[in-house]
């Protein structure tokens, strides 16, 4: 992880020691109600299926919650202690059908390269820059145009990424050869809690009831993390002009939502200061925020404002910004004109 300043260093230290009680108060309060809405969606099936899809939300709001849990411990900032973060994140991985030490490695990958042009493909959305694009073939730009389309990227995406992307290692990564062995021992855990249940409950409820969470809870889960780096007046930058405390301030948005949505996704819609100190513990970050002015001068947004996101597909390196393909196709348009 690159360093920061020390003046960045001494403002956030406080924050970053977790507290143990604190830690195991949350999981209590999310793993109890999730398992308890769980078997509740199972009982309901005999009443009602539109009974089931309605418990369906805050369960879904629940493995948000969890996954949030292991994220933190893939920081290491869960808690003090390695081991516990360790124990406490395989068991998340289980619910959250994400392998633990794979996507530790490889969202401190992200941590470490968000908002660089020249490292781009490892745990973020991809995005082409505006001449990237204007200099694609035919084929190229039809597959980043599927791709970005809101349908594909928050509703296939996801389903995608449960059943297939997560099974299986990225081969082009080599920076993650050496924990790959955690995916397929994952998949295996999963497949064996899954069949389990498939015994005790029956496979058809057990779909009824895990589909719809799943789906609910990852293309929430997708929604955040999209909307927390792409927005109009983002950060990108190459190698030789990249720095990593822009990135987290300018590069990451504060993303203000409701307290009950706040509470469910575990606080990290404060995602500037999560990037710039990921060792703060989820609790400590509205803290951390409240207690420091100039957290609020950076990028917010609200669930409306962050709307206009969805739009925004290209960086265009000229104006600093992220761009919508009618924004670029009118200055192409504007710019034959001038031509003519």
């Amino acid at each position: 992880m690159p360093s920061l300043p020390d003046s960045w260093k001494s403002l956030i230290s406080k924050y970053q020691s977790p507290s143990r009680w604190r830690s195991i108060w949350q999981i209590n309060n999310t793993a109890v109600p999730f398992f308890i809405l769980w078997f509740l969606m199972v009982l309901s099936l005999d009443w009602s299926y539109w009974i089931t899809l309605v418990l369906a939300f805050p369960t879904g709001g629940f493995l948000i919650r969890l996954f949030i849990f292991q994220h933190d411990c893939g920081h290491g900032s869960f808690f003090k202690s390695k081991r516990a973060n360790t124990w406490v994140g395989l068991g998340c991985s289980l619910i959250t059908f994400f392998p633990y030490h794979y996507w530790r490695k490889s969202h401190a990958l992200h941590h470490a390269t968000a908002g660089n042009l020249d490292s781009r493909g490892i745990g973020d959305v991809y995005t082409m820059t505006d001449q990237e694009y204007l200099m694609a073939g035919k084929w190229k730009k039809l597959k980043y145009r599927v791709f970005r389309n809101p349908l594909v990227l928050f509703l296939v995406g996801p389903t995608l990424l449960i059943l297939f992307f997560n099974r299986f290692h990225n081969p082009t990564k080599p920076e993650l050869k050496n924990v790959r062995s955690s995916v397929y021992w994952t998949n295996l855990a999963v497949a064996l809690l899954i069949g389990s249940m498939m015994w005790l409950i029956g496979w058809k409820a057990f779909l009824a009831v895990e589909i719809p969470i799943m789906l609910i809870a990852f293309t929430c889960g997708t929604w955040l993390f999209y909307i927390q780096h792409q927005y109009e007046n983002t950060y990108w930058s190459h190698d030789g002009s990249w720095d990593f405390a822009q990135a987290a301030l300018k590069g990451s948005s504060y993303y203000r939502l409701p307290r009950v949505f706040q509470w469910f996704t575990g606080n990290i819609g404060f995602h500037h200061i999560h990037h710039l100190s990921p060792r703060i513990p989820n609790y400590y970050l509205e803290k951390c925020h409240r207690e420091n002015p100039q957290f609020s001068k950076g990028v917010t947004l609200t669930f409306r404002s962050g709307l206009k996101s969805l739009f925004l597909r290209l960086w265009d390196e000229q104006e600093q910004k992220l761009i919508s393909f009618r924004y670029l196709k009118k200055r192409q348009l504007g710019m034959s004109k001038s031509q003519t």
